[in-house]
């Protein structure tokens, strides 16, 4: 005889689990703001830069940032596992990983 599926506890499970997922992330968006010194600005500056940086459509300028992010990401992970608490990963505490799915090489360098 085939068992019985719970499709309301399988349901009430991946809600808790997405719940959880999202706390993460939220809290991993925080530390990263902290680890930056974004926390020194007030929350409408930092909203404003983040509103133009996703509204941005320069190219260059949005390479010039995410090579500067690999950069901070490359000398938090020499410091002893800052990326780690970041993003959740040690892939990129390896000099010359990028997590982000760039060219696989660092940029600039």
């Amino acid at each position: 005889m085939r068992k019985v599926r719970d499709y309301d506890a399988e349901l009430k499970a991946l809600g808790d689990k997405a719940r959880a997922l999202k706390a993460k992330r939220v809290e991993q968006l925080g530390q990263l703001v902290a680890a930056t010194g974004a926390d020194a600005l007030d929350a409408e500056t930092l909203a404003g830069v983040l509103l133009d940086s996703i509204g941005s459509k320069d190219a260059s300028a949005k390479e010039a940032w995410r090579a500067k992010g690999v950069a901070f990401f490359q000398r938090r992970g020499r410091k002893g596992g800052g990326v780690a608490a970041i993003n959740g990963s040690g892939a990129a505490t390896e000099p010359g990983s990028d997590n982000a799915g760039g060219s696989g090489g660092t940029a600039n360098g």
